[in-house]
């Protein structure tokens, strides 16, 4: 029997969709049926994490409440993995993501994990500067914090998004997006863009699938349980990036969806550690 085909990507018929069909698209939490348990088993894990961790925690790169970072510190001139959490921008924190810096801190890796404003309190262009005063902070401030090594920006989700926009920081080597939303113009059509209020010239300038690429290298990765939309973004930017003839390395990941996908950062054997791994020794160019 041969398998089924797979699911079209809803931006292929964007028109065509109700509005019904236009939110389920993007919404993530009632794609997988026990997204609440994973998000609790998250938050629990990532609290003892923390507070088995807790040497270099609330460093602040701003003056805003919530434009802090955490930094779980590596060996000496090890690189260091910055992991971006998602939300679409309007939800969630470090705090609930610490213990995915454990796949890479087995390696010696350290890990630093910025918060971000919010929407609708901060604009999109806003929190993606955000991430620059961050990477700012860690090139000004990086020797007396420990960090010698490269910088590995990765992001999930919303964070994909951020870390694509920000690879031309100085201050990264490569780059590692995961399960990310790479062109903006569907999302305004949806029911998160209440909080984002998304505009013509936002949509042409955030999105990444928009604009030329950096030329550093980065692993693009997906679950392929994720919901057609993103599978379809991730497959996108990787032939936007060959196109431009940007290094890239496209990593499906076989049976993970939104939430578990993370799980292979977690682990040190995971296949999103290795690929922050292999993105520092050259595998992934």
């Amino acid at each position: 029997m041969s398998a089924p085909a797979p699911a079209k990507a809803p931006q292929e018929a964007w028109d065509t969709l109700s509005q019904a069909e236009r939110d389920a698209a993007y919404n993530n939490n009632a794609a997988v049926a026990d997204s609440a348990a994973w998000v609790a088993a998250r938050d629990v894990a990532a609290a003892a994490y923390r507070a088995a961790h807790g040497e270099r925690l609330d460093i602040p790169y701003g003056a805003g409440a919530r434009q802090k970072l955490d930094l779980f510190p590596g060996a000496p001139g090890a690189p260091t993995l910055v992991f971006l959490h998602g939300g679409y921008w309007q939800r969630n924190s470090r705090e609930g993501f610490a213990h995915y810096a454990a796949g890479l801190a087995a390696h010696g890796w350290s890990v630093a994990l910025p918060s971000y404003s919010l929407a609708p309190q901060a604009r999109l262009a806003d929190i993606v500067s955000e991430i620059g005063a961050a990477l700012d902070l860690l090139a000004r401030e990086g020797a007396a914090l420990g960090l010698f090594g490269p910088i590995v920006l990765s992001g999930w989700s919303a964070g994909a998004q951020l870390a694509a926009m920000q690879m031309d920081h100085p201050a990264v080597t490569a780059g590692l997006a995961i399960s990310g939303v790479y062109e903006l113009a569907p999302i305004r059509d949806t029911f998160l863009n209440a909080a984002l209020q998304l505009s013509d010239g936002e949509i042409e300038a955030l999105s990444p699938l928009r604009l030329a690429p950096s030329r550093k290298p980065m692993t693009v990765a997906y679950g392929t349980a994720e919901v057609p939309a993103l599978v379809h973004d991730a497959k996108a930017l990787a032939a936007h990036r060959e196109a431009a003839g940007a290094p890239v390395a496209l990593l499906p990941i076989g049976g993970a969806n939104h939430f578990s996908i993370l799980d292979e950062l977690r682990d040190p054997a995971g296949l999103l550690t290795r690929a922050a791994l292999d993105l520092v020794s050259g595998g992934a160019a």
